[in-house]
């Protein structure tokens, strides 16, 4: 049994044919899904994926370079969206300075207001970071993320970055990238990371894994990244499925176990 740990099933892309979506899902052994927030705009429907689907939860957050919602969000705005029960983290959130220019303090405080949402509800955060890695982990720090954890996700940095953030408490998701033929620093990151403090994910509909490559992705090809990372390490695949399906329910806690 395998979890995908963060995709987007509102986006158009998948919310098409998201009952094929979820089907194709459960044939490929997939059982459980985290569907992550990305907008204020977007969120009821984030949500109201989560509530239609037992084995589906959601985040609440707003993604870290985006504004197409022409305002911040506040904290008393997050804390009251990830009041629902299907809502188990906060996210995505963190910095991104890849497409952004000029003063980037507004992203660094945005960070700071889901963060300490995060703490007043006792729920893990997802982090994406690009670009960013050292004011992540400062910002994660200082605003004492370590109280709730959470997971990196996505994860492109080195090992470094990594061991920084496991010792924050946070967990090290990888996706469809660790399955590039050119991403030889990452999956040398993938046979480093303990089975105990890693996720699986694909980000779908973006970063579809070898071998479906320019496709559209979807929750299914989660099973490729585990594949992966099983050759890597050369364990069974049935031994990545089970640690990172344990870890999913350890640490977004309030998800049970449809």
């Amino acid at each position: 049994m395998l979890v995908d740990s963060h995709c987007h099933l509102d986006f158009p892309q998948l919310q098409a044919d998201l009952d094929g979506v979820l089907a194709r899902m459960r044939d490929h052994g997939v059982h459980h899904a985290l569907t992550i927030s990305t907008t204020l705009g977007t969120f009821p429907a984030v949500l109201a994926v989560a509530k239609g689907h037992p084995n589906v939860w959601c985040s609440a957050g707003v993604h870290p370079d985006e504004r197409a919602d022409g305002r911040e969000v506040t904290f008393d705005e997050l804390v009251r969206m990830a009041q629902d029960e299907r809502v188990v983290a906060i996210g995505e959130t963190g910095l991104d300075y890849f497409r952004v220019e000029g003063d980037t303090e507004w992203q660094r405080e945005r960070f700071r207001v889901h963060i300490r949402a995060a703490r007043e509800l006792e729920k893990p955060l997802v982090i994406h970071t690009r670009e960013a890695a050292a004011d992540t982990l400062r910002l994660l720090e200082e605003e004492g993320a370590r109280e709730v954890g959470g997971v990196m996700h996505c994860f492109t940095e080195t090992w470094e970055v990594a061991e920084a953030a496991m010792a924050l408490g946070f967990h090290i998701s990888f996706s469809g990238i660790v399955t590039f033929k050119n991403a030889k620093d990452l999956k040398e990151v993938a046979k480093r990371v303990p089975l105990e403090r890693m996720l699986v994910e694909t980000d779908s509909p973006y970063l579809a894994p070898v071998p479906h490559r320019g496709e559209s992705n979807q929750p299914a090809y989660v099973r490729h990244v585990a594949e992966e990372i099983a050759r890597l390490r050369e364990i069974p695949l049935e031994e990545v499925a089970a640690a990172t399906t344990a870890n999913f329910f350890r640490l977004f806690r309030t998800a049970p176990q449809a």
